[in-house]
This record gives C-alpha cells, sequence and structure tokens, in this order.
C-alpha cells in the first residue's frame, strides 16, 4: 500500500523562493484593505478596514508607504476624522510589510496608556498578519512591554512628552506623532519639540519617514499649523453635481435655516444649492481622480501637508452639516466654544478676533514720521516701562495726551547684568535727560515702572529705592486675571523695630492681560483710521524688531492670559504695559484727568500754533481724537512752520548700548 508525501522539495523551494523574493509594490491603503482588522473596542463600525468608507484618508497614508518619495505628512486634520486610524494602519504596514526602528510619540502618559489600549493591542488581537511578525505575545517577555515590542525587522517605541529623556536616547526609521501641539505643550525641559523629534531619525538621512498628525491650536503657537505652512498645503477639491465647477468645501459656504435645522452647501461658481446628500459621491470622485490641490506649489515635494475640515465628514462618520450649524450657533460669544470649534471642527488655528487686525506689517506701515525723543503736538505728559532680563534692561519711553492717546519716542536696550550698577547708572542717565516738545519746550518722565520679577528682585528693589528717577514703582505682574491696572502698595521693608517702613520700597502688582487686551483692541480700532485720528502712534525710526515684539503674544481663551509667539522677543510689548501702568501712578492718575486738567497741561507746554484766516482758525498741527479741533473740519489755509526743536535724539541711546 503506497502513501502518497508531499515532495520536500517544492515545499523547501518555496520557502525559499518567498523568503528572497522583492515584496510586491504595496502601498499602505492596499495593506490596510487587506489586511487590516477593526476592533469593536475602538471603532463605531468593526470589521474589515475599507479605505473607501474614508476615502480622504488614502492619499496621506499612501505617503508613508515603501516606494513613495515623501519623507515627511502633516496632517491637520479635525477630530472624528479617522486621523488616527492613519496612524495605526501606517505602524501595522511597517510591522508587517516595511519592517524597521519605529516610534510612536503621545502627549502625556496617560494618553499613551489609552492609546495602547484602545488603538495598538486590538490592532495586534485583529490583525493576523501584524501579530505574527511579533517576537513574542507574551506579556512577561521583556521583547513585548507596554512600551516596547520587537518584531521581525524592527522594534516598536512608545513615548510621551513627559519622558524627553529617553526620546534623546532613541533612534529610529520611522516616527509617528500622535496630536503634536498637545505633545509640544507637556514637553518638559525647555528643548524644541520639533528639533527633538525630528532628530531621532537623523541616523537614516535617506529613508527616514516622518508623520505629524494632530488638530491645530492657537495661531502663532500651533506647532502643527507651523509644520502645515512649511509643507505643500493641499486641500481636496471637489466638483459641484450642478455646474462641475472644483472646489474645496469651506465653512463659508455653508448656510442653514433659522435655528440651523436644514443646512446646504452653495457653489461658489453656480450659486446652486448642494445637499449633503451628494457629498458621498462627490467626495469619493475626488479622491478617485486625486484632487488635493496644493496652495504651496513651490514648497518641497518632500514634505506633503493635507487639511481638511468637518463638511467632509462621510455621513454615518460624523455629524451631520445641520448638527455643525448649531454647534456653530451655540458657539457665538463664547470664545472658548468658538476656538474649540475652529481648532476641533474647522481644522483652523485659533486667532483671537482682536487680533486679527493687528498685524506687525500692518503697524510698522503706518508708522508715522516724527522724530525719536521729540514729542509731537499731542503729548502732555511722559511715562516709562522698564523690563529686566539677565543680561540687559529694556526701556520705552511714551507719551500721553488727551483721552489717553499715546505716542512712542524711544525704544531702548542697556546691555549690562541688573547685578551691576554700571546698566543703572545708565538707566538713571536715559530716564532723566529731558525729551524735546514740538513746541520748543521740554519734558521729563513723570512716573517708571520697573519689572522685578525673574531673578533681579533685589537689584529692582535696591534701584527704587535709591529715588534717582522720579516716580519709580517696584512692579510685578499680576497672577488673577481681572486684576486692576495698578494694585494698591505694599510695604516690603522693615525699620529696626521690625516693624513696616513707610519710607522703604512698596510693590504693586499690574492686570498685565487686561492691559494687554486693551493695546490690541485699540490697535485694531486704529487700523482704518487716519492718522491724526488713532490713539496709538508710532514713529517710523522706531527699530524694525520692535513691530513684532509688540504684538509678540496672543490670548488663550482657554487659560484666560496671554501666551508668548515664537520667534520675536516680547519687551516691546512688556515695556509698553508697564509705561501704561505708571500713568495709574496715585499722584498723576491719568485715566481720571477731565479736560481742564489737560488744558492746564497744555498751557504749561504752549498751544499749537494757528493761522488765522478771516473768522476761521486754521489748525496746522495734527489734532488728537478728543480735542476741539477734531468736531469741526477748517478750512484749508497756508501752512505755519513749527519752532524747532530745542533738544534731539541722544546719539548715544542706540540699541546696543
Amino acid at each position: 500500500m503506497s502513501h502518497a508525501f508531499a515532495n520536500p522539495l517544492i515545499t523547501l523551494n518555496r520557502a525559499i523562493s518567498r523568503a528572497i523574493s522583492p515584496r510586491k509594490p504595496l502601498t499602505v491603503s492596499q495593506w490596510s484593505d487587506a489586511h487590516r482588522k477593526l476592533s469593536s473596542k475602538g471603532s463605531a463600525e468593526p470589521g474589515q478596514w475599507r479605505t473607501d468608507r474614508n476615502p480622504p484618508l488614502r492619499e496621506p497614508m499612501d505617503c508613508m508607504s515603501a516606494r513613495s518619495s515623501v519623507r515627511e505628512v502633516v496632517l491637520m486634520f479635525p477630530i472624528q476624522f479617522g486621523k488616527t486610524e492613519v496612524e495605526v494602519n501606517v505602524l501595522g504596514y511597517v510591522m508587517d510589510h516595511n519592517p524597521g526602528p519605529v516610534m510612536v510619540c503621545l502627549p502625556g502618559e496617560v494618553s499613551m496608556n489609552k492609546w495602547v489600549n484602545q488603538k495598538l493591542n486590538p490592532m495586534i488581537e485583529e490583525t493576523p498578519s501584524v501579530k505574527e511578525a511579533l517576537t513574542s505575545v507574551s506579556s512577561r517577555d521583556a521583547s513585548n512591554t507596554r512600551t516596547f515590542k520587537d518584531f521581525a525587522g524592527g522594534q516598536l517605541y512608545l513615548e510621551h512628552a513627559g519622558s524627553p529623556s529617553r526620546l534623546k536616547s532613541t533612534t529610529v526609521k520611522f516616527l509617528l506623532v500622535d496630536e503634536l501641539d498637545e505633545f509640544s505643550a507637556n514637553l518638559g525641559g525647555g528643548d524644541d519639540p520639533l528639533a527633538l523629534l525630528e532628530g531621532r531619525t537623523s541616523a537614516f538621512p535617506s529613508t527616514s519617514k516622518r508623520m505629524y498628525i494632530s488638530t491645530p491650536g492657537i495661531k502663532g503657537l500651533s506647532r502643527t499649523a507651523e509644520k502645515y505652512e512649511k509643507s505643500t498645503r493641499e486641500r481636496l477639491y471637489v466638483s459641484c453635481p450642478h455646474c462641475s465647477h472644483e472646489q474645496p468645501l469651506e465653512w463659508s459656504g455653508l448656510q442653514w435655516s433659522p435655528g440651523g435645522k436644514e443646512a446646504w452647501y452653495v457653489c461658489r461658481d453656480c450659486g446652486a444649492h448642494i445637499q449633503e446628500h451628494y457629498k458621498t459621491e462627490m467626495i469619493r470622485e475626488a479622491c478617485v481622480n486625486r484632487r488635493w490641490v496644493s496652495e504651496n506649489p513651490d514648497a518641497d515635494g518632500r514634505i506633503r501637508g493635507f487639511t481638511i475640515n468637518c463638511l467632509y465628514y462621510q455621513i454615518g462618520l460624523g455629524p451631520r452639516w445641520a448638527d455643525l450649524a448649531q454647534m456653530w450657533l451655540d458657539a457665538q460669544n463664547d470664545l472658548a466654544k468658538l476656538k474649540t470649534f475652529m481648532n476641533d471642527r474647522l481644522a483652523e488655528p485659533w486667532e483671537d478676533p482682536a487680533m486679527r487686525a493687528v498685524k506687525h506689517n500692518v503697524i510698522a506701515d503706518r508708522a508715522e514720521p516724527y522724530q525719536l525723543r521729540i514729542a509731537p503736538w499731542g503729548v502732555l505728559i511722559l511715562t516709562a516701562g522698564v523690563d529686566t532680563q539677565d543680561n540687559r534692561l529694556a526701556v520705552q519711553i511714551v507719551g500721553w495726551g488727551r483721552g489717553m492717546a499715546f505716542w512712542v519716542l524711544d525704544y531702548v536696550e542697556l546691555m549690562g547684568d541688573p547685578a551691576d550698577d554700571a546698566v543703572w547708572d545708565a538707566l538713571t542717565d536715559l530716564l532723566n535727560r529731558p525729551i524735546g516738545h514740538a513746541s520748543g519746550s521740554t519734558l521729563s518722565i513723570q512716573a517708571t515702572a520697573i519689572d522685578a520679577g525673574g531673578h533681579r528682585t533685589e537689584a529692582v528693589k535696591h534701584f527704587v529705592r535709591s529715588r534717582r528717577i522720579k516716580r519709580p514703582l517696584c512692579i510685578f505682574g499680576a497672577v488673577p486675571n481681572n486684576a486692576p491696572v495698578l494694585s494698591k502698595p505694599k510695604l516690603q521693608d522693615v525699620d529696626w523695630k521690625g516693624r513696616s517702613d513707610k519710607r522703604g520700597v512698596t510693590i504693586q502688582h499690574v492686570g498685565t492681560v487686561g492691559i494687554k487686551h486693551h493695546l490690541f483692541s485699540q490697535l485694531s480700532a486704529d487700523a482704518d483710521k487716519e492718522a491724526d485720528k488713532r490713539i496709538g502712534h508710532f514713529s517710523d525710526e522706531l527699530p524694525p524688531e520692535y513691530f513684532p515684539g509688540l504684538i509678540s503674544e496672543t490670548y488663550h481663551p482657554g487659560k484666560n492670559r496671554f501666551e508668548k509667539r515664537r520667534g520675536a522677543r516680547n519687551e516691546p510689548l512688556d515695556t509698553w504695559v508697564y509705561a501704561y501702568a505708571a500713568t495709574h501712578h496715585a499722584e498723576l492718575r491719568l485715566h481720571r484727568k477731565r479736560g481742564s486738567d489737560w488744558d492746564a497741561l497744555e498751557e504749561k507746554i504752549g498751544r499749537r500754533p494757528t493761522v488765522i484766516e478771516g473768522e476761521y482758525s486754521v489748525v496746522t498741527a495734527p489734532v488728537t481724537q478728543d480735542s476741539p479741533e477734531n468736531h469741526e473740519p477748517a478750512r484749508k489755509g497756508p501752512k505755519v512752520k513749527r519752532p524747532a526743536p530745542t533738544a534731539r535724539r541722544p546719539g548715544g541711546f542706540a540699541s546696543n548700548w
């Protein structure tokens, strides 16, 4: 009796052939459609993964394929759009088809553990090809821990922003960063998050791939928006079902009935109403024809960026258009809700409405031709603000007039360690020098607020005690966001009996949040006004770095405070805030002055020259917003030459003092 046995040579040859044969040119989306299984633990539609169910994810995923020339992918997507599934699919593809060391970075330890439980472990359990690639599936094996897994041809590292030392010690070929903005906010140690992350792939200069996935945060602070701006910046264009015009779906094109019960999209070309049931076919057809249109065609094609918004949600995988319209209506008049909607649903960086008309180049463009340290007509009193840094003092001198109109008269940085007397001598000389006025008279600085925060508190207190300048104030930024502009003074020194020394130095807190809101709203209001009607005035002789520094912070509604943007230094803003706080000195109280008080100050300086033409008085100098001349237009007449100023900007006061 003969038995048929398998030919061992055939079996051996098949194994050898499978081992040495080149891999098929498989993309991430093709691998996902063939192998990825969705678990009920983390998906609303468990079962076999189908990229066609959410086709906008195909192009971003395929950029991470082995044969793609793309080196970096940035996804600025809304919540609930499947951006984390893109990350998981790429990870499964690497472990099974394109092995190499790979790292997944998450914002914190809690979010990392949640990601492991809800995304990674179900993917391994439900996807046999990934499970087979693991060296071990035993929880007691060192090659299969919660934050490290060894697989054929590579290793998986899971890290979070709370352990920068572990991040620095790891080198990988593939880097996947989830919620980049949150990761950047949580990273400790003072490292730049992008530089730190990009350094992990430096050992693979020609083959590494990086993917950053996140909803954006605050404009000027968002690392995701920063990466996206440097990429190809691609949006998905869909065709109108009525006229075939290609266009991206934008929130401004959505319209709804009163109350938001019904919603439709309006074609930007033919104006036809596009009902939501057209959306599925519009998106499918756009993805088949790869209508991702770049808004930055000059960018490096190896760095691709994709953004999309909530209008592209597939039916059944996200809120309907009418629901989104209702969310928008509910968010009105609530900055925190509006920020959440802009970030999470529209995938756009949040910008404080008061800051949209406040751009440093726009403010610089409307700078006026007056000389520094020569006060123009309208300036009636001077204050100064000083910001203390470890190696310099930043000083700003501001002139004030009727209605709290202001003119920036000087901005200087005095180099030197505040622990050394030399820099304080220079400050004394600077602040005690008179400022020339257009009338020919001179003005002196009436009050100076000096920041005592940081590491130089005692040096500031010592300078204030010495009374070397007029009305010095020792200030700190107030912790409460609703603090007054200038708090009551608190005694700091004690006498030989241990009692508070009434002649000693006092500390006052400054409500910086309220002052910055006031400044930015005023700069925004001035945007469309003529020069003589503005509240804020800036000299065209100010250094170029002054204007970016003046708007170097942006408001964070969630934290109810201002945060520094990246790039420009914020000393110009801080010193203006301190100069404004000095106007509230108990002996000045400029914000409480009446018209008669301003008249008295003007009499001391000298009124602006006028020319009498018939029965009309013609004012030749600029008028402030609250001046009586501003209410009745004057007839044209001959110009009067202003008196020559008696003082000029001292040549020694330069930015490199």
